[in-house]
């Protein structure tokens, strides 16, 4: 696996890191499974969140053992000095380590949330003085708003940026990449398949392994996702020009108007699983999957319709979807296909 300079950090991250999102669907045993078998492929680069419900501790089964070679990112929506010592400290007991190699200020969306965490009572003084105890090694920021993170890197105060960027989403790499090499500061690729959404996914990552990024991190949660991604950046072979066509053709298809699978919509007051439902939904509308897409939509424990329009998952998208019209094509997809009493 090759490694790269994650920055001014000076560590050196495996190119194919693990996001810690879809490990959170799986049991205790197999998390600890998927994650020993993802450093046995050479991934040295682990983030979570505390925001990640159990992801924290499922990666702590296997990395609890405090290792110079094997780094761990962590990340918190805290935005206040006292909220994100508390979180900090979480993150040691579910990791089971003595420090956290990267704590990150998570999704950080406006300029006056930036402002409060940079304030003297913000979480960043939190993170300061968790350094100087030894608790964290480097602090990072990730987001998904350009204008807000270009502002973030401006200021200085951060060793690594986590963004959004793949094949459909090229605004983070012509905007940040000149400027984080400018910053010297690492580059942690999330989203690179866009949520689930581009296919083949082994396109998908090939065309970002070409650029000047530190780590990417696809989530997963089997052995054999582990083992088809990291292949990728072992053998590194180019896209050719009948592959980027046929990715191009996929973004065609895709636009700009569907779910990344973030999950940042979660948890919907009805218990609609929102992203869950839009990939069965892109299963039906992109691939033709029908059959398959609406046995597994009807088999969910609440469906689509159940939404009340509260609008709460629009106010955490950042993506800025309009998820209850999309709800609304979702049923009007399946309705048909209800099962029979």
């Amino acid at each position: 696996m090759e490694k790269r300079r994650l920055g001014r950090t000076g560590l050196k991250v495996s190119l194919i890191g693990m996001g810690g999102i879809p490990i959170q669907r799986v049991g205790r045993e197999d998390a600890k499974a998927v994650v020993s078998a993802a450093i046995a492929a050479g991934i040295n680069f682990f983030d979570s969140a505390r925001g990640y419900t159990d992801s924290e501790e499922k990666f702590g089964l296997a990395l609890g053992l405090q290792r110079d070679d094997i780094y761990v990112a962590t990340k918190s929506m805290a935005r206040g000095r006292d909220e994100m010592a508390r979180d900090i400290d979480a993150s040691l007991h579910n990791f089971k380590r003595d420090y956290v190699d990267l704590y990150q200020l998570h999704n950080v969306r406006t300029k006056e949330e930036l402002k409060r965490v940079l304030a003297p009572d913000g979480a960043l003084a939190a993170l300061r003085a968790a350094q100087l105890e030894g608790k964290v090694r480097h602090v990072g920021i990730t987001g998904h708003i350009m204008e807000v993170l270009v502002e973030a890197v401006q200021t200085g105060e951060f060793e690594t940026i986590q963004f959004p960027f793949n094949a459909a989403e090229l605004e983070g790499a012509e905007r940040l990449l000149p400027l984080a090499e400018k910053h010297d500061l690492g580059v942690i690729v999330m989203k690179p398949l866009a949520g689930g959404a581009l296919r083949p996914a082994h396109l998908a990552l090939r065309f970002l392994l070409d650029f000047p990024v530190s780590t990417i991190i696809p989530g997963m949660d089997s052995v054999a996702q582990i083992e088809e991604n990291t292949a990728l950046a072992e053998k590194f072979v180019p896209l050719t020009d009948e592959e980027r066509n046929e990715l191009q053709t996929e973004i065609a298809r895709l636009g700009n108007r569907f779910c990344r699978r973030c999950e940042y919509c979660q948890p919907c007051p009805q218990g609609i699983a929102i992203p869950t439902i839009f990939t069965f939904d892109g299963y039906w509308s992109r691939y033709g999957l029908k059959e398959w897409a609406a046995e597994r939509y009807w088999a969910l424990n609440v469906q689509a319709d159940a939404c009340v329009e509260c609008g709460e998952c629009e106010r955490r998208c950042p993506y800025n979807l309009p998820v209850r019209d999309l709800l609304k094509e979702a049923v009007s997809h399946f309705g048909a296909t209800r099962p029979q009493a």
